[in-house]
């Protein structure tokens, strides 16, 4: 099982993949919103914001976050660190039912370019 660091490292991954994303991929990662990534198995949720192309996590809470993220992400450490590894596809993934990605409407159809 993933820790709480292995997970909190693969977002910094994350994060230096969307900083040096070009194209379609850049226009996607240039949102700003705030974030939330629960991690089901560890029970905690990163909490931060996408914003200028990175993903900035600014808190670790223990269960659910306390407020609604505008992009919430949730699966497990081990999923979350083999999407970003990208041994695991993320199509895969959500049509499995093994990673929640909810957002609005424009921010999914935005977001899809970079997942």
């Amino acid at each position: 099982m993933a820790t709480i660091e292995e997970c909190r490292r693969a977002l910094d991954r994350f994060s230096e993949a969307l900083a040096g994303a070009e194209g379609d991929a850049a226009r996607a990662a240039a949102l700003d919103r705030s974030l939330s990534c629960r991690i089901t198995d560890l029970d905690v949720t990163f909490v931060g914001r996408l914003r200028d192309g990175r993903v900035e996590v600014r808190d670790t809470v223990r269960g659910l976050p306390p407020e609604k993220a505008q992009i919430r992400l949730t699966t497990t450490g081990d999923d979350l660190v083999a999407l970003i590894a990208g041994e695991l596809p993320f199509a895969r993934a959500w049509g499995s039912g093994r990673v929640r990605l909810e957002a609005g409407l424009r921010d999914l159809l935005r977001l899809r370019k970079l997942l």
